[in-house]
């Protein structure tokens, strides 16, 4: 999760997330490398008080400040749009969860078993351990399996909501009337807290998403422990 000295991006937890932190830096690179030409060449005219009279009106030097830009923009869009696809892939998903979102909690409900469906709310303060973090934490946690597809419809029942996870690379809108959809893999265990994303009224604030990655054997016997509820 985000700490108060983070300048950078959340550790990844999924492939989506690892791509999207390479494809920063790869843009970062590229935009540092300009600002550093463009930087130099500045303080030359302002330090340099000698010119080349051959090109203060030339045909060079304009094709070439012309084609440059443009053969950067190529080496930035073309990664930018080979992710743009990769996050829009669905694989066929081994577990689908629906995502609710009401003003102002969330409504998750397991569509592969039967009977699995809960709200998760935010932890009021007067109910925080030590141990909690102040709101993040949640009463009911969204657990799903690790090292498997997931596949997340997402919806709203009254006003437009965002399901934000930053650790999986995931920010879907929850729009009243509609369904849409991601995919991701978590490729290790532990707590990943998210937001909604979308100013949503008085509480929006207030309705934080945890998403607990556990082996598919943990996934398997807390979703027994639930269909016998």
């Amino acid at each position: 999760m985000a700490t108060w000295t983070a300048l950078n991006f959340q550790d990844a937890a999924s492939p989506l997330m690892e791509q999207l932190i390479f494809f920063h830096d790869h843009a970062m690179l590229v935009l540092i490398l300009i600002t550093t030409l463009v930087g130099f060449m500045l303080s030359s005219l302002f330090f340099n008080s000698l010119t080349n009279r051959f090109l203060l009106e030339h045909q060079t030097i304009e094709t070439a400040w012309t084609i440059l830009p443009a053969i950067i923009l190529i080496f930035i869009a073309l990664p930018s749009l080979r992710l743009l696809y990769l996050l829009d892939e669905v694989n066929s998903p081994s577990v689908t969860l629906k995502v609710i979102g009401h003003q102002w909690y969330w409504s998750y409900e397991y569509s592969d078993f039967a009977q699995v469906e809960f709200d998760s709310y935010m932890v009021p303060e007067s109910n925080m351990t030590k141990a909690s973090f102040r709101l993040l934490d949640v009463d009911n946690r969204t657990v799903l399996p690790m090292n498997t597809q997931v596949r997340v419809l997402i919806t709203a029942a009254d006003v437009i909501h965002s399901w934000t996870v930053p650790a999986l690379g995931v920010k879907v809108d929850a729009i009243p009337g509609r369904l849409n959809q991601l995919s991701f893999q978590m490729n290790r265990p532990g707590l990943f807290y998210g937001q909604c994303s979308e100013i949503c009224g008085a509480n929006h604030s207030f309705m934080p998403i945890v998403v607990e990655s556990t082996s598919v054997k943990s996934f398997l016997n807390w979703i027994s422990s639930h269909s016998e509820e």
